[in-house]
């Protein structure tokens, strides 16, 4: 595998607007068709290493970010995270390495991001790709820890984190086995800079989702694009009683259903989801 040290080597660093640098990396060949994978909650971009390969092999140009306050990119302390600024992160990237349309390929958290970038410019995004997330929020059930992260005592729970209490977390919502190896490296992007004492204030997500559910919603449900769904159905988070309402409300989408699969298929099951992925982004190369 490639560890988080060898992929932040591979990419670069860009300001925001408030001075932060974000960390952005790009693969595949230069004149390839343009594809944007956002990550998730609380880890980074290098939770693609395992099918980014796959993508630029097929001659796609991938570009990923870390969202402010993961993986490589800036974790400001005394700062009030908001998703539709992560959009706007996005957007910038995209006007810093030339990118007009993209196909877009998003993952829990990454999810509203997504779903706010398809409220704003849905002609802009060519194809659209979901993997496990919180699309509706009265059908998020979060876990344990992240209920107490999003409690009054959030911030003192950040303050005791380790990485023993992350992999028990993670395999909580897993569905495959996953090596210590990765689960150490998932970890290491989260404590990175300082990762583990932002936690709680990035949980806010929980309420913005509340505040933004109609006009997200609308976002996903009238996108005039093809929308393919890569999902693990026992993830406990947003699994298949997630599905049931996707099947009901969007029934022209795709969906790819990863049978014994959890909350991170694209480390679960890495194979199948490249095999997804590409056969659903390369019609447009």
């Amino acid at each position: 595998m490639q560890t988080l040290t060898q992929w932040i080597a591979g990419g670069t660093y860009l300001t925001d607007g408030s001075g932060h640098e974000i960390f952005v990396r790009q693969d595949g060949p230069a004149d390839g068709a343009p594809v944007t994978l956002v990550h998730g909650f609380p880890t980074s971009s290098h939770d693609w290493f395992a099918v980014v390969p796959a993508l630029a092999a097929a001659g796609m140009r991938v570009t990923m970010l870390d969202l402010l306050g993961f993986g490589a990119s800036d974790k400001p302390i005394s700062h009030s995270y908001k998703l539709v600024e992560q959009a706007d992160l996005v957007e910038r990237v995209w006007k810093e390495f030339g990118i007009d349309d993209t196909a877009l390929v998003c993952h829990d958290y990454g999810v509203s991001v997504g779903q706010e970038l398809l409220a704003r410019q849905p002609g802009r995004i060519t194809r659209m790709a979901w993997l496990n997330g919180g699309l509706y929020p009265d059908l998020h059930r979060p876990i344990p820890i992240q209920k107490l992260l999003h409690s009054p005592v959030g911030r003192v729970i950040s303050l005791l984190s380790s990485e023993r209490m992350f992999k028990i977390s993670l395999r909580s919502i897993l569905g495959k086995p996953v090596s210590d190896e990765v689960l150490h490296e998932m970890w290491s992007a989260v404590s990175l800079g300082g990762g583990r004492f932002v936690q709680w204030q990035l949980l806010r997500y929980i309420d913005e989702r509340r505040e933004h559910a109609e006009r997200w919603r609308r976002a996903l449900e009238e996108y005039p694009g093809p929308a393919l769904f890569v999902w693990g159905p026992v993830d406990p988070i947003s699994g298949g009683h997630v599905l049931e309402r996707l099947r009901d409300r969007l029934p022209g989408a795709t969906f790819e259903v990863l049978d014994g699969t959890g909350h991170y298929p694209q480390i679960e099951a890495p194979e199948a989801v490249c095999r997804a992925l590409s056969g659903f982004l390369a019609p447009r190369l």
